[in-house]
């Protein structure tokens, strides 16, 4: 990535009624453009960022006119200030109405979403919300004889915490758009990743597009697929470190802060906006819809519509990952660039450059790496390519071994995000964002990582099973799809005893419950006739170190057969029933470390059930394809957004192939992603389960 060409040069503007005279117009290098003036505080300027392809050069460039219909979206999870709306399409509809309100009466409405026009699309991102607010949302389907009857209506509670808020507004070129839903989507996953990682309290205002031609109007070059346009400010040295230092709310804070020069390296500190209100700092937001000074962002993301982009995950070999690129250009906006090449003037990510411990290197030349232990420990190189941003990351030859965000060259076919640990996130901790403490990860939910999902009133649907953690009373909740349809209490669970699988045990066309007691290792069947239990029956009894976890056929002779796992050594075993006797046993395959065992299903199609993998610290999920008790072979499923779990797996829409169960503990919502095989295909909202209630078998 390197930056933008041509100049401003000095014009009037007005901010809050008082004309401000742009007071300087300098040129730099090539790829730079820069303007300062006055500001109430400190003086601010505006500067512009460009993300190139590491293959810029080469034949083949993977350039379009305009990416194909991405028409199906894997669902955000609702952010502190937005919300995806999502809704079934309706079959001769040439548009959509939206309403939204805080009443499920909707006699009031969220400003600016009383039928609301959204064109064709199935989806619309829903912004400028407060946090931990519900919100009603229905639409109305029209043609050319007018609107039709309202839709059901649809609830959303927004995340409750306090922390970073980046509220995005879009542009026509993205509302407009045939991929309007999947782009929109697309955002909202990323911005809730910064959310769920750092808690500053303040909001960041970015502005996003979806074109060929930058916010000024200016044709984007060949060869760039994003910028970012930003304000930054000028802030004397003694100031920005002295509030820098007062920041440490960090283990990261305070190693870096140790490290920081002792004298001046410049006169000034250059930051963005964003970052200086990180630090306590006036910085406002300063920029207006083209770019220049004198506006309500704090920056504008451009993504280049003639790119070869992919919306959703996992991304082809001959895509590129849009969100990914999002990420990369809101680091910029909120806090990543370098003085090299530009300004005397140091920026924050400066101060944690270094050619060797105890040896700093601000410039173009020799190696340069980000530490924050005064170079004893290399976290990531610096790129030194004068073709990309100084600011950014190292490059090597596609595909990447590292494919980090801030990687200053991309790669079809490659992602990654910003996590706690990553190089991004460090970066922003140090320079003044804080991250949340605890490991920044997809928190783990009350039914911990799995739940009990099957059909049990027989209509060919799969069912909640719910279960209460104050009286062990469990429920079913009967589902069409993903709607709630009724419901009924189940048996209650003795104490000592837990709900670890549901399954037809004796044959009878009823599921029943398997149960096991961790003190004991026993294990226990209890046959049911829909809710009701009939009669129980002691099953075998575990080994020392092993917990049963899951039930399924895996020899082809109707009966449901144990999963066993053990923690120490990572190795699952199946052991072959007849109902409740034990009659055979094999070793499984042993499950990678951070990943845990979620569901089974024949997600291949070969009459083979396969286990489906969970990683709550990165959200990944993952099919281990079984023979048998066998990995015959394994692939990549869809990577869940944060604050979400993977419980388990059902085929919900009928479609013979098993699809994921998702559950937000915050708000206590449950979700559906439909699935072709590993692959994503588009996803709904599930119901909410009550207060004092989880999904089923911990």
């Amino acid at each position: 990535m390197r930056r933008s060409g041509s100049f401003i040069r000095g014009v009037i503007i007005l901010v809050g009624g008082v004309g401000l005279a742009l007071v300087a117009s300098i040129t730099s290098l090539p790829g730079q453009n820069h303007s300062v003036r006055d500001s109430p505080v400190f003086r601010a300027g505006i500067r512009t960022h460009e993300s190139l392809t590491k293959t810029q050069t080469m034949p083949g460039f993977p350039e379009i006119a305009e990416t194909p219909a991405q028409a199906e979206f894997e669902m955000p999870a609702p952010t502190r200030s937005t919300f995806m709306a999502r809704w079934e399409s309706v079959p001769g509809a040439t548009g959509y109405l939206l309403d939204v309100s805080t009443s499920n009466s909707f006699n009031s409405y969220v400003e600016g979403y009383n039928d609301l026009d959204v064109g064709s699309a199935t989806g619309r991102a829903v912004t400028g919300l407060s946090r931990g607010t519900t919100y009603y949302y229905r639409v109305r389907a029209y043609n050319a004889t007018g609107p039709g009857p309202y839709s059901e209506v649809m609830t959303v509670t927004t995340v409750a915490t306090t922390g970073l808020v980046i509220h995005p507004t879009f542009h026509s070129s993205i509302t407009g758009n045939p991929n309007a839903a999947a782009i929109e989507a697309m955002i909202n996953r990323a911005i809730s990743i910064y959310e769920s990682r750092f808690n500053d309290p303040f909001t960041i205002q970015i502005f996003f597009r979806y074109s060929t031609t930058a916010p000024d109007g200016t044709p984007l070059p060949a060869g760039r697929i994003s910028q970012s346009n930003y304000v930054y400010y000028m802030i004397p040295w003694s100031t920005f470190l002295n509030v820098l230092r007062a920041d440490a709310r960090t283990s990261n804070d305070n190693l870096a802060n140790a490290s920081l020069p002792g004298t001046a390296l410049s006169a000034n500190i250059n930051t963005q906006s964003a970052n200086g209100r990180a630090v306590g700092l006036n910085t406002p937001p300063n920029m207006s819809a083209t770019g220049q000074l004198g506006g309500p962002y704090d920056g504008i993301v451009t993504l280049n519509s003639a790119v070869a982009w992919q919306f959703i995950r996992p991304v082809s070999g001959s895509n590129f990952d849009a969100q990914r690129s999002i990420e990369h250009e809101i680091d910029e906006v909120i806090g990543f660039t370098s003085h090299i090449g530009h300004t005397s003037d140091l920026w924050p990510q400066d101060l944690f450059s270094w050619s060797s411990a105890g040896h700093r290197n601000v410039a173009s030349s020799g190696t340069r790496y980000f530490s924050i232990n005064g170079g004893v420990t290399n976290i990531v190189n610096f790129n030194q390519n004068s073709n990309g941003d100084f600011g950014d990351w190292l490059s090597t030859a596609c595909p990447q071994t590292h494919p980090y965000v801030q990687n200053a060259f991309s790669c079809a076919g490659q992602s990654s995000d910003v996590t706690g640990t990553s190089p991004e996130g460090i970066n922003l901790d140090v320079i003044g964002y804080d991250l949340v403490s605890g490991p920044p990860s997809t928190p783990t939910p009350t039914p911990a990582a799995r739940a009990a999902v099957i059909d049990f009133n027989g209509d060919g649907h799969p069912d909640y099973v719910l279960q209460k953690a104050s009286t062990r009373q469990t429920a079913i909740w009967y589902l069409n799809n993903s709607v709630y349809v009724g419901s009924a209490y189940g048996p209650t669970l003795a104490v000592g005893w837990a709900l670890r699988g549901v399954a037809d045990f004796d044959v009878d066309s009823h599921s029943d419950y398997a149960l096991f007691a961790p003190t004991t290792h026993q294990t226990a069947i209890w046959y049911l006739s829909g809710p009701t239990l009939i009669s129980g029956a002691y099953g075998p009894t575990l080994p020392n170190g092993w917990e049963l976890v899951r039930a399924a056929d895996f020899n082809a002779d109707t009966n449901p057969d144990y999963v066993l796992y053990n923690a120490s050594t990572r190795q699952t075993a199946i052991w072959y029933l007849n109902n409740n006797a034990l009659i055979g046993g094999d070793a499984g395959p042993g499950l990678p470390s951070g990943w845990t065992l979620v569901g089974l299903a024949d997600f291949d199609g070969d009459g083979h059930a396969d286990y489906l993998l969970f990683r709550p610290d990165t959200g990944y999920t993952a099919i281990f394809y079984l023979s048998g008790a066998t990995l015959v072979g394994a692939a990549w499923g869809p990577t869940l957004p944060s604050g979400w779990t993977l419980v388990a797996t059902a085929d919900f829409n009928a479609d013979g192939k098993p699809d994921y169960v998702l559950y937000k503990n915050a708000t206590r919502q449950t979700g559906i992603w439909y699935l072709n095989n590993n692959l994503f295909v588009s996803g709904a909202y599930g119901p909410t389960l009550p207060v004092g209630w989880s999904l089923g078998a911990p």
